[in-house]
């Protein structure tokens, strides 16, 4: 795992520093970044294998580089831990896009760290649902019909969110012996 590039993009050094020293030792390459203009060339030169974005900085914010990087298909896969101080103003922009990246609350501890990047590494492996079509007005007696055919894409979507919770369940697994035997 030492080959994985990790880039944390935000403006301030101090929070640069302290998820570099949260990273296991010899676990990443950690690449940086001091705003969205720099970091967004780093990934599409290097393209790295997850990214920590600071969602509030100058020159181009953490919208403008999620924006770009979901706009470009080579980009799109790359796991995304959004971080923010300011959780309230990130939900209120970005609501719909939580299920292609993860979040993570400033300040916070190796812990929560881990865990998002372990959650934001499964949201880019879990195949994005397709959309579903939203039913057009009924006129007749077709409202029966529309509301039964959008039974099975419901279906759908909640054996994908048991998958998501599954698969987050193993990784909590996993998290917890990490940190046990690193406690040892």
């Amino acid at each position: 795992m030492a080959n994985q590039k990790i880039l944390v993009i935000d403006d301030g050094k101090t929070i640069r520093m302290q998820v570099r020293d949260m990273l296991p030792q010899g676990s990443f390459e950690f690449l940086e970044a001091k705003d969205g203009v720099e970091g967004l060339d780093l990934i599409r030169k290097i393209r790295p294998n997850i990214v920590l974005l600071d969602f509030f900085m100058p020159r181009m914010n953490g919208w403008e580089v999620l924006e770009q990087m979901q706009a470009q298909p080579e980009l799109q896969s790359i796991p995304l831990v959004l971080m923010s101080g300011r959780k309230e103003e990130v939900v209120e922009k970005v609501p719909d896009l939580f299920d292609r990246f993860e979040f993570i609350e400033k300040p916070f501890g190796q812990k929560a760290l881990i865990g998002a990047l372990r959650a934001a590494i499964a949201k880019s492996r879990t195949p994005k649902p397709a959309a579903i079509a939203t039913p057009k007005p009924a006129t007749t007696s077709t409202a029966t019909t529309t509301s039964n055919s959008a039974i099975p894409a419901l279906n759908a979507k909640l054996d994908q969110m048991q998958t998501d919770i599954d698969s987050l369940k193993k990784q909590l697994v996993q998290i917890t012996g990490f940190i046990k035997q690193k406690l040892k």
